[in-house]
């Protein structure tokens, strides 16, 4: 016979477990006693059984359904898609991924694949400039930028043309000076003078409008911090249970906003945290997690939405996830009856309801709670000003976590930090599929063929139509061309209990095709509606489209945005451009491309209010976070780590391709076009290196490119090497470094450091890496 190890691979099958659908395994008696009738008969033959669990509390928790014994299983803590069973061997290897029905998430390297095409993405989205944009250069203000050119000494520099045609040339060590121009709103802006005053004037204002903001978000943080409130206990084993049985494995930035909130909610300090995240990213199951931390801690917790269309889905998710546990959630909106609202609001009073869940009129005077330990806020930028004045004011000392689907700009985010406690969540879940995105001329055929296609398959549908006026004969047609469907219609001039009563008909499935204006609620979640047609496209901005596409595609089924335009505009235009980049936006990170564009922004300008918004539009959103973070870190106190200003020239570098012709006597230090032929990503490739300001920024974008491009050629190698040696000078406050003749030069304040024995060091290595590496040395030691 054969030995033990060989065929293998044609011995595995497919465990016991394959067939269980989520939740199965926990319900479905009939199906687990077959699962423990298979299970009894393995160990009576004396069978080996693997049990592979993400953590103990999974493990105790399939011990305890199945009422075994640790000892009836070799347990190992792992993650593994799916389990096998290898006759041969008498060996049975379970997976509670797969017994539970859970969703795999690749492991490490799945997360580092990810954070590299993060990494890739953010290369693209921060520091790519396009000829044609519109740039801010931090001390000659707005000009547009026109592409990569050649210097005078052959350097490679970027353009940028001012008012009345003047060119300014900005080498590529002093790109990270140039940033895009993002304002709020779609309006260009009016380019700088070169040399004009206007531009510093405005900049030295918003100087100040920032430092007075980040004054008054850190005096807040202070108040905040001197009050005690209430400090929850740390995990215990119903939450260690009430974890291991979510559905899903947690994205790890999901993971980080959770440990954040429970951080927090042990902490005597009132909470004040904010989750940002788009719709379906997991904001929801954080704010569960935190509601069960309170509640098995003997508090009570009430959950604000801005509509009852958000509350009610808030409370089906609640309910369905603490099913399995004596937790009473109830509803307060203006659709629950007279009995049902004097029921709830005695309940919170004496303490038999634990989560409530309502619009606003859980502010209104007459609802008191018993113990109330945290407070959930669902969209509260669409709160108004005097229900969030009664939000401080009643709920000052407990815990408040505020959750938010307009994405915050990570410049945006990392600049807030020090000021406000905010997590995001940016990582999509792991079965998102990308929009299938079309540009078509408006046809009545493709309507109806595309709606029918989702119908038959039990979706349904969005149709936007951005014309009141015209809304109701749009119907008719729709009507028309597919009698079966129906058809609901949404915009914003309806009352708002009849647009509630349409969102809700929809939201039910008891509505085929939602006919709206943009009106459709950007935190309501329709993981049924995956067909989208957008009539007159062409009459939208780019942000406008992405953020309406993003309304489908949230199950893990296909999704098709169909972008409709008048026959006559289908050939070209500026209109059939923007929609080509829509077009080539599929994936799911490039929220990060087009969000940072504009859309973000005016999440920026609900975040700081409309005050700054003025001073982003005046400076551009990039510079404006740069002001916002030195704000925040200088009233701390805190040293601010500025980016390495100094200047580098020596004499056997050549830095730039055009100059370089195979010298033996110098060495190139570029990034060649054979190795990015694309000027958009060489653009955006020295902006990051010239941005850096530590060794471990520079270590962090070697790493990246090796992942990205591969072996580095030579001149690559001397490009990151010289940033390296640029960022050791300027950590040592030396403003210039000059090799000449392999003596190294060093300036503090425009004098010479001279060493002991008044002589400059010799460089004594006949190598360029060497040279620059025995430089790099030399400056540590000062």
């Amino acid at each position: 016979s054969d030995g033990p190890n060989e065929h293998w691979s044609a011995d595995l099958h497919p465990s016991p477990a394959a067939g269980f659908e989520a939740g199965d395994f926990v319900v479905a008696e009939s199906s687990r006693a077959l699962f423990l009738e298979q299970l009894n008969e393995w160990s009576s033959e004396g069978w080996q059984i693997g049990l592979v669990a993400p953590s103990k509390a999974e493990r105790d928790r399939f011990l305890e359904i199945l009422e075994r014994n640790e000892t009836d299983f070799i347990f190992v803590e792992g993650r593994l898609t799916k389990g096998f069973v290898a006759p041969n061997q008498k060996l049975v290897v379970l997976s509670t991924l797969e017994i539970f029905g859970r969703q795999h998430l690749p492991g490490t390297r799945g997360k580092e694949k990810l954070s590299h095409q993060r990494n890739a993405a953010a290369i693209a989205g921060v520091h790519e400039l396009n000829e044609g944009d519109f740039v801010v250069h931090a001390d000659y203000g707005i000009g547009e930028f026109i592409g990569l050119i050649d210097g005078e000494e052959g350097q490679e520099e970027l353009g940028i043309e001012y008012q009345d045609g003047a060119t300014l040339h900005v080498p590529i060590d002093q790109s990270h000076l140039v940033a895009r121009y993002v304002g709020i709103g779609g309006g260009k802006p009016r380019p700088n003078k070169l040399g004009d005053k206007k531009w510093k004037k405005a900049r030295i204002r918003a100087e100040a409008a920032v430092m007075d903001y980040a004054a008054q978000l850190l005096r807040l943080q202070a108040e905040r911090d001197a009050k005690t409130g209430h400090g929850h206990s740390p995990d215990g084993q119903w939450m260690q249970e009430f974890e291991a049985s979510f559905p899903f494995i947690e994205t790890p930035d999901q993971q980080q906003a959770i440990e954040d909130t429970k951080i927090d909610m042990e902490s005597p300090r009132p909470m004040d945290r904010l989750i940002c995240g788009d719709v379906g990213f997991g904001k929801t199951e954080v704010a569960i997690r935190a509601a069960f931390k309170a509640v098995t801690g003997g508090t009570q917790v009430a959950i604000l939405a801005p509509t009852t269309v958000l509350a009610q889905q808030h409370w089906r998710t609640f309910k369905a996830r603490m099913s399995d546990y004596p937790i009473e959630i109830k509803l307060l909106t203006r659709l629950q009856s007279p009995a049902e609202i004097r029921d709830t609001v005695e309940g919170l009073r004496d303490g038999k309801v634990d989560i409530v869940i309502g619009t606003h009129r859980l502010l209104s005077t007459g609802i008191d709670y018993q113990k109330i330990g945290l407070l959930v806020v669902d969209e509260e930028q669409r709160f108004g000003v005097r229900h969030k004045e009664i939000l401080k004011e009643r709920f000052r000392l407990i815990d408040v976590l505020t959750l938010s689907a307009t994405p915050i700009p990570r410049t945006l985010y990392l600049s807030l930090m020090g000021a406000r406690d905010m997590s995001t969540i940016d990582t999509p879940p792991p079965n998102r599929l990308p929009v299938q995105t079309s540009i078509c001329a408006y046809d009545e055929r493709l309507i109806r063929n595309a709606i029918r296609r989702e119908l038959t398959r039990g979706g349904q549908v969005f149709f936007l139509h951005n014309r009141v006026a015209t809304i109701a004969g749009m119907k008719e047609r729709i009507q028309s061309l597919v009698p079966e469907a129906k058809v609901v219609i949404g915009h914003g001039q309806m009352d708002r209990e009849n647009l509630e009563l349409v969102m809700h008909q929809f939201v039910e499935g008891q509505a085929d095709v939602l006919l709206a204006t943009t009106i459709i609620e950007s935190g309501i979640d329709i993981p049924n509606a995956n067909t989208i047609l957008i009539d007159r496209a062409d009459r939208f901005g780019l942000a406008d489209l992405y953020q309406l596409r993003g309304r489908v595609g949230r199950a893990g089924r296909r999704a098709y945005a169909l972008l409709l335009l008048p026959a006559d505009l289908i050939a070209g235009g500026d209109a059939r451009k923007r929609l080509s980049a829509i077009k080539q936006y599929t994936e799911l990170g490039s929220g990060f491309k087009i969000a940072m564009r504009d859309l973000e922004i005016r999440g920026a300008g609900s975040l700081l209010g409309t005050k700054q918004s003025g001073h982003i539009t005046a400076v551009g959103f990039e510079l404006y976070c740069q002001l916002l973070q030195q704000s925040v870190e200088h009233l701390q106190g805190k040293k601010t780590i500025k980016r390495a200003d100094t200047q580098v020239r020596i004499d056997f570098i050549v830095y730039s391709e055009s100059a370089w012709t195979g010298q033996v006597t110098k060495a190139p230090a570029f990034f060649p076009r054979s190795f990015g032929p694309d000027p958009e990503m060489r653009v955006a490739a020295y902006r990051q290196l010239a941005s850096a300001r530590t060794e471990k920024e520079i270590k962090a974008i070697e790493k990246d490119w090796r992942d990205r491009f591969g072996r580095f050629p030579e001149p690559v190698k001397n490009l990151i090497t010289t940033n390296r040696l640029r960022v050791v000078a300027s950590s040592k406050g030396v403003q210039m470094v000059e090799i000449s003749k392999d003596k190294l030069m060093l300036q503090r304040n425009g004098d010479y450091i001279l060493p002991p024995g008044g002589k400059f060091p010799r460089l004594s290595s006949q190598h360029t890496k060497d040279k620059l590496f025995q430089a790099i040395e030399l400056l540590k030691t000062l």
